[in-house]
């Protein structure tokens, strides 16, 4: 009778997860919340702890980078990342996704990345390469910036939780970082070798036939040897250029609101203080713990400090309007990661708390003797629910029960790159939108798609990397 009620409750939690990723947005929490209701009121079981840290960690971190955009900020770094990237045209695959995963670092959301995606294909388009090639690589490493970033909102679940364990956030960064590096890098090798070249691609070729893309002129001597037609769009030539020398294209440029460097620079100089913070315990002020031992002041309550004043200072410096930050695109998406987060998070830990003999101390077992099942569940689950947070909350508590080691626990967390598993992302789905060429595709197999490979490779590479970096990490 036990075993068959235990099986009512899953169905409650699993139920109430494919509900919310069928509404979206909000809804995932608010049904996370509504599961909760009804495993306390029907099945009478204790209420577990609501994620209260990790949820005014996001809200403190998205206000600071709420208060950024407002002020010109994220305009500012959208602008860098785009010359980085219109320099190096010929190592675009490579290029690209380096950038996407360092700027979802420092801001703390692949948001940014979608503010790229135009800079990308053009470049790619422009110089005759398959958009493809970058445009899937760089989306699935700007989700490797989520669990190397310190002020993300899955890193703020994250440290609330492996805090405890004595694991602190350089010791995070150390193993996160240099493994997503190595992941990027790895991505665009296998990357760089998949798909036709743009001339050969059909898709390309009936497109140009249709009329609904133009030839490239970097592609237009090598599409009429293949027999084809077209023309290509419009490009400028410098003043003073050799006769007969190509055409250059026209840079892409992005207007920079008047300071929003300055509201970068704050937001940035708050990231750094954090990690500065992180690394030396004894900057931070210490106060007797129970026992009258002095213990420094939380990593989760100095985020919280440091990213509200930030905000503060962003708002009297730049004399931006409070009302104008509520009202940006990042604060939405940020508030909606915390409910999700929140309803979630806390559904989770009612079934995990109230079934720890029954169901979470066997396959703890199961995770202790294949820590790799943490790696797939990861993946899993995070490509389910969307929410790279709510999964963290969900299944690194089961990790730790089972007694894994935090460094091992650490190396396997950026499997949240399973979020890409389903073409459900406001990345993904502006990649194949703004792709003209067809190269960045979905197909009728919701689990293959451009980024697919991708992110596979990024999966295994990251993984594999952070399990060898963690045997150095103390």
């Amino acid at each position: 009778m036990q075993t068959f009620v235990i099986i009512l409750q899953a169905v409650v939690v699993i139920g109430a997860i494919v509900m919310g990723v069928r509404t979206g947005g909000i809804g995932l929490g608010l049904w996370g919340v509504f599961g909760t209701a009804i495993l306390v009121f029907v099945f009478h079981l204790p209420p577990g702890s609501p994620p209260v840290d990790a949820f005014f960690i996001i809200i403190a971190v998205i206000t600071a980078s709420s208060a950024m955009q407002a002020a010109g900020g994220i305009d500012y770094l959208v602008s860098i990342a785009s010359k980085i990237i219109q320099r190096n045209p010929r190592r675009l695959t490579f290029v690209a996704p380096l950038v996407a995963f360092v700027f979802t670092v420092l801001s703390g959301t692949s948001n940014i990345f979608i503010a790229l995606i135009p800079v990308i294909y053009e470049t790619a388009y422009r110089n005759g390469q398959r958009p493809e090639k970058a445009l899937a690589s760089s989306t699935v490493t700007s989700g490797l910036g989520i669990t190397a970033s310190p002020v993300s909102a899955a890193m703020a679940a994250y440290l609330v939780l492996i805090e405890k364990e004595g694991f602190s956030l350089p010791q995070v960064l150390l193993i996160t970082i240099p493994s997503a590096i190595i992941a990027c890098i790895a991505t665009s090798v296998v990357q760089q070798r998949i798909g036709k070249e743009l001339v050969d691609d059909p898709k390309f070729q009936k497109r140009v036939e249709e009329g609904t893309v133009e030839v490239p002129a970097a592609l237009t001597s090598q599409y009429a040897a293949v027999g084809g037609e077209g023309s290509g769009p419009v490009v400028a030539v410098k003043e003073g250029a050799p006769k007969g020398s190509k055409p250059a294209p026209l840079p892409i440029e992005h207007t920079v609101p008047p300071g929003g460097k300055t509201a970068a620079w704050i937001f940035m100089s708050g990231t750094f203080l954090i990690v500065l913070l992180g690394l030396f315990s004894g900057l931070r002020p210490a106060f007797p713990d129970a026992e009258g031992n002095l213990v420094p002041l939380s990593m989760t309550t100095v985020i919280e400090m440091v990213m509200f004043t930030a905000a503060l200072v962003i708002i009297l410096v730049r004399r931006v309007k409070p009302s104008l930050v509520v009202e940006q695109p990042l604060l939405k998406a940020g508030y909606v990661a915390a409910v999700a987060l929140f309803g979630i998070a806390w559904m989770a830990d009612t079934f995990i708390s109230a079934n720890e003999e029954t169901i979470i101390k066997p396959l703890g077992e199961l995770i202790k003797a294949q820590p790799l099942w943490l790696a797939v569940a990861l993946f899993i689950v995070c490509g389910l629910t969307t929410s790279q947070s709510a999964t963290t909350n969900t299944l690194i508590p089961i990790a730790i029960t089972a007694g894994l080691a935090p460094g091992i626990i650490t190396a396997m967390w950026p499997s949240l790159i399973g979020v890409w598993l389903f073409p459900a992302n406001g990345g993904q789905i502006a990649s194949v939108e703004t792709d003209r060429t067809g190269s960045t595709h979905l197909t009728q197999v919701p689990v293959w798609h451009s980024f697919t490979i991708p992110m596979l490779v990024s999966w295994v590479a990251v993984v594999a990397s952070g399990l060898i970096i963690q045997l150095f990490v103390h």
